[in-house]
This record gives C-alpha cells, sequence and structure tokens, in this order.
C-alpha cells in the first residue's frame, strides 16, 4: 500500500501547507506580497512537487506498483496543489483583474470534473484522461511556475506577462476539455 509511488504522491499533499507558507504575504507592515527570496524557496519546492508527480506515476507502471490508493490520490494531489497555488497568487494579486477569470475557470472545472467523476465512478463508468487534459495540466503547471518564479524575480516583467498568456491558454484548454467531460457524462443522465 505505501509503495514508493504512493509515498511520492503523500509527499506532495503533505508540500502543499509548506508551498502556502512561502507564498504568504511577509511581515512587514502594509506587505500583499512575500519577498522575492520567499517565491524562490516556494518556486523550487513547487518544481520539487512536479517532478515528484512525475515519478510517481512513471515508477508505479514500471514496477507494475499502480494501486488503487495511488489511481485515488494522484488526481486528488494534483487539485490540491494547483488550488492552493491559485488561490495564494490571487491573494497576493499576483493574478489580479481580468487574469482571476482564467484562474477561476481552471478552479470551476476541476470541482466540477471531479463531481463528474465521482457521479460515474458510482455507475461503474470510467472517463480516461484525454491527451489535450494532460496538454491542459501542463500549461496549469508550467503558467502557475512562471507566475510564483516571477515574484522572486520581479524585474522579469516579460516573465510574468508570459505566464499570465499561459495561464489564458490553460483556460481554454480547460473549458475543451471540461466540455469533453461533460458531454460524456450527460450520456449517463437521466
Amino acid at each position: 500500500m505505501l509503495s514508493l509511488p504512493n509515498l511520492l504522491t503523500l509527499s506532495r499533499i503533505f508540500a502543499v501547507p509548506i508551498l502556502v507558507f512561502l507564498l504568504w504575504p511577509g511581515t512587514k507592515p502594509m506587505s500583499v506580497q512575500p519577498m522575492p527570496l520567499d517565491y524562490a524557496f516556494a518556486f523550487v519546492l513547487y518544481c520539487l512537487m512536479g517532478i515528484t508527480d512525475y515519478f510517481d506515476g512513471y515508477l508505479a507502471r514500471a514496477q507494475g506498483a499502480v494501486s488503487k490508493l495511488g489511481v485515488f490520490l494522484d488526481p486528488i494531489a494534483d487539485k490540491i496543489m494547483i488550488a492552493a497555488v491559485i488561490l495564494m497568487l490571487v491573494f497576493t494579486r499576483d493574478v489580479e483583474g481580468w487574469h482571476v477569470i482564467a484562474a477561476l475557470i481552471i478552479l470551476l472545472r476541476e470541482m466540477i470534473v471531479s463531481g463528474l467523476r465521482e457521479f460515474l465512478a458510482g455507475l461503474q463508468i470510467s472517463v480516461p484522461v484525454s491527451k489535450l487534459a494532460k496538454w491542459k495540466t501542463t500549461f496549469q503547471l508550467v503558467s502557475l511556475g512562471g507566475i510564483i518564479l516571477a515574484g522572486a524575480l520581479p524585474d522579469w516583467i516579460l516573465l510574468k506577462q508570459l505566464a499570465l498568456l499561459l495561464l489564458w491558454i490553460a483556460a481554454v484548454l480547460t473549458m475543451i476539455t471540461g466540455w469533453d467531460y461533460l458531454r460524456v457524462g450527460i450520456k449517463h443522465m437521466d
């Protein structure tokens, strides 16, 4: 049950509060953003979490150790990490204005698809992850990582703009893949 892939997945879940702590605003009066060094540490942790996401799946398949626990925990770990980072980046105003809509689209889709998967699981219907959904996840992870890195490098304005553009691309892909899942789910509803 507690194989190396499952331990890697659990490590991502347990790292989320540390990531949130690093992204929490500084202690200076009127500070609404963490210090650049906090962003740098958060970026390193975020990258480590992404690496463990890759390796837990790779190791589980390579070792023939795919488990029900891993299948259950892996998407939850991803959603917890994405949701926590989005909430913190909106809170610190690294994502603000119209960009909050892109972040909200991503959060809402994750909730809807999770509920839909749970509903379909009750009917014993599996919905495989599409290739486009994997691209969506990649754009989400890269865009959020870029926004965190931009906090560590505040003079690199172009980096933040690029990361926010990628966030919108992720939001568009999120809507497309969300609709794909919803279409499949609607076929099984009364």
